[in-house]
């Protein structure tokens, strides 16, 4: 059985950063694992981090089942719908990439939703991991298009105000009473004492740290060059602490 991975946050405290490490670190730490990488946050970014050209998303071709001059006559709706969403696939030799985009225009999405659960379902189960970096407002999580999460990791950055928006992500998900079995709060941007001027925030948000990132000026270096993080040299500080936040989560048991 595939296993499901999320990642989520407030935008701009290293979500697409993180999940681009976590890939990489399976990537290297596991030869011949399948992985499938969906980003859900409307402000798409994922391919780049991971280096992967992105031509369409997801949300950009459900657009079009809307129009019925779109759809091929004595073709069913939900063939066309199928059809698209195979299209939508980035493949690779290591990763293949799936993006949702954001709302395209006006109207119900409820069916093609239904469809789109439907299809993460069923290719889901041909990877050995999905990892799910998701958009802020959990949407996806709360109409239930991501079918289950192992493990979710809930991202904030080394200030106050972070910490709090990570505790309003955890009583939100509690909220939503979704199927995620294992919750760890992971905090970026660290610098020396970072952890511990926080602890009194970190512990009311009744989350578990599993781990802190770091600043990393490459990263700063990569993103600035649009260079893809995924090809972070092994001895980058960022590398590995995600690598040992992976090891203490335990992600390949």
């Amino acid at each position: 059985m595939s296993k499901y991975i999320a990642v989520a946050g407030k935008g701009g405290v290293g979500k697409t950063t993180f999940t681009a490490l976590l890939l990489r670190q399976m990537v290297h730490r596991k030869k011949g694992t399948s992985i499938l990488a969906v980003d859900a946050d409307p402000n798409a970014n994922l391919g780049e981090a991971l280096g992967l050209n992105v031509t369409s998303t997801i949300s950009e071709l459900l657009e079009q089942s809307k129009d019925p001059k779109a759809i091929p006559e004595g073709m069913p709706k939900n063939i066309f719908i199928e059809y698209k969403l195979q299209q939508s696939l980035v493949e690779s030799k290591e990763i293949d990439l799936l993006v949702m985009g954001g709302p395209q225009g006006a109207g119900c999405y409820c069916y093609p939703n239904d469809i789109l659960r439907k299809h993460l379902e069923n290719i889901g189960e041909n990877y050995d991991f999905v990892a799910v970096d998701s958009e802020a407002g959990l949407e996806h999580i709360s109409r239930r298009t991501i079918p289950r999460i192992e493990v979710m990791f809930v991202i904030s950055d080394s200030s106050a105000r972070g910490i709090r928006s990570a505790g309003r992500v955890h009583d939100l998900i509690r909220g939503l009473k979704s199927a995620v079995q294992t919750i760890f709060l992971i905090v970026t941007k660290t610098t020396e004492g970072s952890m511990e001027s926080l602890r009194e925030e970190i512990d009311r948000t009744g989350l578990t740290v599993i781990g802190d990132i770091p600043l990393d000026p490459l990263v700063v270096e990569y993103d600035l060059a649009g260079k893809p993080l995924f090809d972070l040299p092994d001895d980058a500080v960022s590398v590995q602490a995600v690598d040992s936040i992976l090891n203490r989560a335990g992600i390949f048991n």
